[in-house]
């Protein structure tokens, strides 16, 4: 009971933070400059403009997901099978670059991907072609998949960490090979932590404007860019409202997802 007090602190960070900003959202997103009710902001999703730009985000947002997971898989698989420590050196070695500011991260890769740029720059010492990425929706993908790559390994390294490694050894000792190990021990018991993983992937990829923005060179126009633009230059916050909304459906269905398959909170980063 005496505890209660010291959660008043979190509840009015919880109102003024993320409930009022909802209904702020709502707001302005269900009426018009006038004030009136209305659904067009968000009926406006199914213009040509529009849904292009929400079906290539989605598009984007599920390739970056697919390739951050292929590449989890091995490296969680890794780091729980080090000998340096379960949650020593090497996964500090593995979040130091998240300690570096996200919007410079993503500008080293636009260095690395110009048209004169460094891989461009070693390609030309071999003689070879230089390679048109930047600009393009490859430069994006590589984009997300650096920024939330850390995202999908720390959930599903968490879940595998908590495998009781005496499960393992049983499955070898009935003669499971390592790939059927892989596939009916480890892998179904890391669904929780897989589960987190490409929620906490998706999303964030699904609304980024900024790496596209950067990437992209303003030439690859996604759903989050869209947003972006009606608030800060069309100054349609209405419109930008609408399509919020829309893509709040998204984020609903990735957490439900979440919440039938990581019940208990296994898939959590502690």
């Amino acid at each position: 009971m005496y505890k209660k007090p010291f959660a008043i602190p979190f509840i009015v960070f919880v109102i003024a933070g993320t409930i009022i900003p909802l209904l702020v959202i709502a707001y302005y997103g269900l009426t018009d400059r006038s004030g009136a009710f209305t659904i067009e902001n968000i009926t406006a999703i199914a213009t040509s403009e529009h849904a292009k730009a929400l079906w290539l985000a989605l598009l984007l947002a599920f390739i970056s997901t697919m390739i951050c997971l292929i590449m989890a898989i091995p490296l969680a698989l890794i780091l729980r099978n080090s000998k340096i420590g379960k949650k020593g050196f090497m996964i500090f070695i593995f979040i130091l670059p998240m300690w570096m500011n996200f919007l410079l991260r993503t500008m080293a890769w636009r260095v690395l991907l110009e048209r004169g740029g460094l891989i461009n720059d070693i390609l030309s010492v071999f003689n070879l072609p230089a390679l048109q990425i930047i600009n393009t929706p490859i430069a994006i993908v590589l984009g997300m998949v650096y920024d939330f790559l850390p995202f999908m390994v720390l959930p599903i390294y968490n879940a595998m960490l908590k495998i009781d490694n005496a499960v393992i050894e049983a499955a070898y000792d009935l003669g499971a090979s390592k790939g059927k190990v892989l596939r009916s021990v480890i892998l179904p018991l890391s669904v929780p932590g897989i589960a987190s993983g490409i929620t906490m992937v998706f999303v964030p990829a699904l609304t980024t404007f900024a790496i596209s923005n950067m990437l992209g060179g303003g030439k690859v126009n996604l759903i989050g860019n869209i947003i972006e633009q009606e608030f800060t230059t069309a100054g349609n916050w209405h419109l930008g409202s609408g399509l919020s909304l829309v893509m709040m459906i998204f984020i609903v269905i990735s957490m439900a997802l979440l919440t039938r398959l990581d019940k208990e909170g296994e898939g959590a980063l502690i």
